[in-house]
């Protein structure tokens, strides 16, 4: 019977969640991951649709490059496939679990299948469209210690 106890108390810390913090875009740095942020969509604009292959067994593939933003800047979000039905210009998203990749030497923002894009009700802030940080230019730099 104590065994039972043990293990009910040990799923229900398991299942206890922690609450999310939320980002700021204008904290993103480049290679990081793991943000939550709410965002308005800016724009969005289709880059790439593939029409059905061959193999019957694979899904058409769709990627779009939406600016999206809150009261502190905007970052290019590369949307793919199903996620590119929500980024539709004027909607608020919370994008759960994106991490930033590098293209060309600048910030993109992705959710991947680990992470999630929901719509959200309508958000009171006022995009700040001045700051846009993929327009910011990173250079790997290796440093030698003598």
């Amino acid at each position: 019977m104590a065994t039972t106890v043990k293990s009910t108390a040990a799923a229900s810390k398991a299942t206890e969640k922690r609450k999310p913090v939320f980002t700021k875009v204008d904290q993103l740095q480049p290679m990081t991951s793991g943000h939550t942020l709410t965002v308005k969509v800016v724009d969005s604009k289709t880059v790439l649709q593939k029409g059905r292959s061959i193999a019957l067994n694979q899904r058409p593939t769709r990627i779009a490059e939406c600016v999206v933003g809150d009261e502190t800047g905007t970052i290019i979000f590369t949307a793919r496939n199903d996620q590119i039905d929500l980024m539709k210009p004027g909607m608020t998203v919370i994008l759960r679990n994106a991490k930033i990749d590098m293209f060309k030497g600048s910030m993109r923002l992705a959710v991947d299948k680990w992470g999630r894009v929901e719509t959200t009700e309508p958000a009171s802030f006022v995009v700040k469209e001045d700051n846009n940080l993929s327009l910011v230019e990173y250079e790997l730099v290796n440093v030698v210690e003598e």
